[in-house]
């Protein structure tokens, strides 16, 4: 009897470690494309910009308008992928750009992710679709300059 409690537990300890580097490759994956769109934007990599990208994604920025107001300004996947193009992100020294990911939380085949880059954060959905994870939406906000010039 006892042999077969041992084993039982040894079983459950299996799946438990099991489970947990399934989670933890869901991760890996995650990261992985957040990197992607970060890094495509740093490098000027549309390509790799684009693999982290769902087609119909959405960007946007809640923005002063003036007068006490606000708009919402809007990029398209295929706006993000020419902008990498263009190699606006290569002008941030390599010192300073910052790409740090954290993972807020996973549901089965969706997640929220917030991104810092170096003048901005974004909060990004991704999800799981046709078997890779990809960006779907994302909300962002420019941090704030230093009145000093410095950042």
């Amino acid at each position: 009897m006892k042999i077969h409690t041992l084993l039982t537990a040894a079983f459950m300890l299996l799946l438990c470690v099991a489970a947990s580097a399934q989670q933890s490759e869901t991760e890996q994956a995650i990261t992985r494309t957040v990197l992607n769109y970060a890094e495509g934007w740093y490098e000027g990599d549309a390509a790799k910009m684009e693999s982290a990208l769902l087609p119909d994604l959405a960007k946007r920025r809640i923005e002063p308008a003036g007068e006490g107001r606000n708009r919402v300004s809007e990029l398209s996947s295929l706006g993000l992928v020419q902008m990498a193009r263009t190699g606006y992100g290569k002008n941030t020294p390599k010192a300073e750009q910052k790409k740090d990911v954290k993972i807020l939380d996973i549901f089965r085949e969706t997640a929220t992710v917030r991104l810092e880059m170096r003048d901005w954060v974004d909060y990004m959905h991704v999800a799981k679709y046709n078997g890779k994870w990809l960006i779907v939406n994302v909300l962002w906000d420019l941090k704030p300059r230093n009145t000093d010039g410095k950042d």
